[in-house]
């Protein structure tokens, strides 16, 4: 007999927000607002963009190497690896006028494609994996690039803040961990502070939603997502389209585990239904 499909609480406004939050990243990096981040740690491998505004031709693409240096145009080997955008354009400034090329050279410096640092989404989202860390990215951002999360996702963001900075991999949730768990839903309720700032090696987790089944004397019997905490029975039965005809109101059943054994408890429609949870809604006697 094959699994039954789980349907979702509350599914939509979740896979909206981020969605919408998807396209405003885009246009965002369509604009070039993430390569003027200018509190930007750059590190190896990245590729900058700078640009002179003195002498066209020192402008270009350069490749940050593995020991955090690159070569510019006249001065030679540059030390990046660890400084801001906006320390790097000092310290270029700084040469070019103090080797005598310039009096008051013009020169910015802005990431063309960020490849140093990454954070890791992981769980219940479409494309898990490594994200590159671009600028201040914030919780939404990530989520955004990983291509939104899945309808089986809980309403939960876990964020996992490894012990060192630039972590090579996803760092699980543990008891002794530095976590922040965000409740998406008062995020998307315009709760600011729930938008984290992440910091290199960070490992965003989506936990995949509880479940609690809905049978006898309704429309859609099936299991259904948890999606929100606190969910009552009666929202609970909304979920599966609501009591049938021949269904009573009054005839409902939780069938819980508890310490390993089964118990069968009579409901109520403001009761709190729990992880697990089979609610069976009984026929009308007459």
């Amino acid at each position: 007999m094959g699994r039954k499909k789980i349907r979702v609480l509350s599914a939509l406004p979740l896979v909206t927000l981020v969605v919408v939050l998807s396209a405003g990243v885009q246009l965002r990096a369509q604009a070039g607002g993430d390569s003027q981040v200018t509190d930007y740690r750059v590190g190896p491998q990245d590729v900058l963009t700078i640009t002179s505004y003195d002498q066209a031709d020192l402008s270009g693409k350069f490749t940050v190497e593995a020991d955090g240096t690159f070569t510019f145009p006249l001065i030679g080997r540059v030390r990046a690896g660890g400084l801001t955008l906006r320390a790097l354009e000092d310290a270029l400034k700084t040469r070019l006028k103090d080797e005598g090329f310039f009096r008051n050279p013009q020169v910015t410096v802005a990431v063309e494609t960020y490849k140093s640092q990454k954070i890791y989404v992981i769980g219940e989202v479409r494309v898990p994996g490594a994200v590159p860390l671009s600028g201040d990215m914030t919780l939404v951002e990530a989520i955004a690039r990983a291509g939104s999360t899945l309808p089986s996702a809980s309403g939960e963001a876990i964020i996992v803040h490894p012990s060192t900075p630039g972590a090579a991999g996803p760092t699980l949730p543990t008891q002794d961990a530095n976590t922040e768990t965000v409740d998406l839903r008062a995020l998307q309720n315009g709760t600011a502070r729930q938008n984290i700032v992440l910091r290199d090696g960070d490992t965003i987790s989506l936990p995949r939603a509880e479940t609690v089944y809905v049978l006898g004397q309704v429309k859609n019997p099936n299991a259904y997502s948890l999606q929100q905490k606190n969910t009552s029975i009666l929202q609970a039965l909304s979920l599966a389209g609501g009591v049938t005809d021949r269904g009573s109101m009054n005839r409902i059943k939780i069938v819980r585990i508890v310490k390993g054994d089964k118990k069968e408890l009579k409901g109520k429609l403001t009761d709190v239904v729990q992880p697990g949870d089979t609610i069976l809604v009984g026929e009308r006697l007459f």
